[in-house]
């Protein structure tokens, strides 16, 4: 086996419960993103675009799309016979079986894969974060200060930083203290769940916490180096990233792509995105149709109204239809004169005519409160809205409904739809 230089482990297993009715049967990861991509191809596109061709993605939680999506590797050219993506599910040991219970055990769990490439350093990765980073740049800050760990970490405002695992460090950069999101922050520079650390540092970090229920890098790995006296130290990023985790930050990524002058440009020739595409047949645009300000995916049939909207491949979206400030996913198919204002709709999902969705005014969910707290209107996949209904702003809905689940034609603000044996 060829050594190599900087390995990345990405971790790609998590449920992503605060995107509901979206992640019942898919990862996180998975999620579709921006028309065209999915959550993950930004941060395998990010480790070919910095030269690093070795990429341990680590799933657990509804892996199969994902592991569809990833194949081989071969949309980020990681189709290598020394290298390239490997998927690292958990796994039966000889002696015992146990599912990945942390960041840092899961990390643990796969030591023999990362000692395969007798690495210098590793690369720690979330795979549901939307950003374009140069991870080479951040080995060369990494290397210039000999240190143990470098954590990317952002400037936030003060106000948010409690969100965050917060770090406070010199004029050097050099980290003199860490805070897994603190109540009164000492700092704006949060950690972005991105690590490089040499090897033996981490190695001999995972050796000795192995034992540590729910190991996790923020909240046991971390602090650990830190009492140790380790050199650590913080990479600032000033670019564009965002934490897709909440159905309101996530909607609102897609919507900052189609800004006269979005903020994350995908069109960018030097730093491509790469995805896995279907051969599907092109786009659609009927001379009665109207769009402005929109993404249209490939395959899609539009004859009616888009405006401040993503369109998945592969929709449809019938006459006489109007959306508006949406998200659709690939897939699905709109009737004729449905009326949608702020809604995200999931994969191969069929509306019927004359619906209805986002409609009256905003009321506190009392299904979810902590997941549906905004006025968007929410779809899981393969759900079936039948025709002439009504759904109000806050909303949840998932399965195949039918006329009768909707009192006199309605689903009032804040109400949800949640089929039997459907994960919400």
């Amino acid at each position: 086996m060829i050594r190599k230089e900087m390995i990345a482990m990405l971790l790609a297993g998590g449920q992503g419960s605060r995107l509901g009715v979206l992640t019942a049967n898919v990862a996180k990861p998975a999620v579709a993103f921006g028309g065209k991509y999915r959550i993950i191809d930004f941060p395998l596109s990010n480790c070919i675009n910095s030269g690093i061709d070795t990429v341990g993605v680590l799933t657990q939680y509804q892996p199969l799309r994902l592991n569809k999506h990833i194949g081989i590797g071969i949309p980020w050219d990681l189709d290598r016979n020394n290298g390239g993506v490997t998927v690292l599910p958990p796994y039966e040991k000889s002696d015992n079986s146990e599912w990945y219970s942390g960041t840092a055990n899961a990390i643990y769990q796969n030591l023999n894969y990362m000692e395969s490439y007798h690495p210098e350093y590793v690369l720690i990765l979330s795979g549901d974060h939307i950003y374009k980073m140069d991870y080479e740049v951040m080995l060369d800050f990494h290397k210039e200060n000999n240190a143990d760990v470098t954590i990317a970490v952002m400037p936030v405002p003060m106000e948010e930083a409690s969100r965050f695992g917060v770090v406070i460090a010199d004029e050097e950069h050099r980290i003199q203290d860490f805070e897994e999101k603190p109540e009164h922050p000492r700092s704006n520079l949060a950690s972005m769940g991105i690590y490089i650390f040499s090897w033996d540092a981490l190695k001999e970090a995972l050796v000795t916490l192995k034992d540590q229920n729910n190991c996790d890098f923020g909240k046991h790995v971390i602090p650990y180096l830190h009492e140790k006296d380790s050199r650590m130290f913080a990479y600032e990023f000033n670019g564009y990233w965002k934490d897709v985790g909440t159905l309101s930050s996530y909607w609102e990524a897609n919507m900052e792509l189609i800004d006269l002058i979005p903020e994350f440009n995908l069109y960018e020739k030097y730093w491509k995105i790469y995805t896995k595409t279907e051969r599907i047949e092109p786009q659609y645009i009927s001379g009665d149709s109207v769009i402005v300000r929109s993404i249209i995916g490939e395959g899609s049939e539009i004859d009616g109204q888009v405006y401040n909207s993503v369109i998945g491949s592969g929709v449809v979206i019938g006459k006489g239809s109007v959306i508006r400030d949406s998200i659709i996913m690939h897939g699905t198919v709109i009737g004729e004169n449905v009326i949608m204002d702020k809604a995200i709709i999931a994969e191969d999902c069929r509306i019927g005519n004359d619906v209805r969705i986002g409609v009256g005014a905003y009321a506190p969910s009392k299904f979810n409160p902590k997941v549906y707290c905004s006025d968007l209107v929410t779809i899981g996949e393969d759900t079936v809205i039948p025709s002439n209904v009504s759904i109000g702003k806050n909303t949840a809905i998932s399965g195949v409904t039918e006329t009768g689940d909707y009192e006199n034609g309605l689903l009032e603000s804040g109400d949800s739809i949640i089929k039997a044996g459907v994960r919400a």
